[in-house]
């Protein structure tokens, strides 16, 4: 197990109990005390976590994993869900991808294809990550368009009026959008209202919604409600999904890609 690794195994830990004690996280890792009380010392160092006396609790009444520690949960699944989606979009068209671990990689499957790689431009790609927008600004065949927009330093994206009025003034193609939750009846929501709005605007300038999650996000609900049901055209997942959920959303008009 990598340093990350470790890193974002105490973080889920802790998500999960609240709270963590040095030796039985030594324990459940498999490695010394000591290693994990400077584990909790560099993730304090980075207000991830409040250190206590025998461990680390919770840093605030809120948490949210930040991007960069949650890029291996699921990692198979959200690649072969990324080089699904990559598949459908066709070269020459305006794509837009909000922030997201999965729709990260569905920029790098995009990167990926041989037929990609040129043209004047291969993709046009709308994007309020800057992660992602740093990622491909690199590859000449693709023209990046950010939103503008105030940054939330957990998911790097741009939220807020400024994004808002760039894509106002936008059209695209095809919208891929990651989410904390789907739901056959309630819709696609996230955790936090100013990405629900930003994802919401995106899904009504495009003519096809495409929605990439991992299984374990659907049938879920979130606080914030980016769109109806109705209003996704397709849902691409792992196997994972039970059929009963699968009939479900198709049963609402979304076609379920299980891969």
């Amino acid at each position: 197990m990598t340093r990350t690794e470790r890193w974002q195994t105490l973080l889920d830990l802790l998500v999960e109990q609240g709270e963590l004690e040095v030796e039985p996280a030594a324990e459940t890792l498999g490695v010394s005390a000591a290693t994990i009380r400077r584990d909790l010392d560099r993730l304090a160092d980075q207000q991830l976590l409040v250190r206590t006396r025998g461990g680390a609790v919770l840093h605030g009444v809120s948490y949210e994993l930040p991007l960069r520690y949650r890029t291996s949960r699921r990692a198979a699944e959200k690649r072969r869900i990324s080089e699904a989606v990559a598949a459908l979009i066709t070269p020459g068209e305006v794509i837009g991808l909000t922030g997201g671990t999965t729709t990260t990689e569905v920029a790098r499957a995009l990167a990926g294809r041989p037929d990609l790689a040129r043209g004047s431009p291969a993709l046009t790609v709308v994007t309020n990550a800057l992660n992602i927008a740093g990622e491909l600004v690199i590859r000449p065949q693709f023209k990046i368009v950010m939103t503008g927009g105030v940054a939330r330093p957990r998911s790097y994206e741009l939220t807020g009026p400024l994004a808002e009025q760039v894509l106002g003034q936008l059209t695209v193609d095809t919208a891929v959008l990651g989410v904390d939750g789907f739901d056959p009846t309630d819709g696609a929501a996230t955790r936090h209202e100013d990405e629900a709005s930003i994802n919401r605007l995106l899904c009504e300038r495009a003519r096809r919604v495409v929605i990439a999650a991992d299984s374990g996000k659907l049938g879920a609900r979130a606080f914030a409600r980016i769109c109806a049901t109705s209003s996704v055209h397709i849902l691409v997942t792992d196997t994972g999904l039970p059929d009963a959920v699968a009939e479900a959303f198709g049963g609402a008009g979304v076609e379920v890609v299980r891969v």
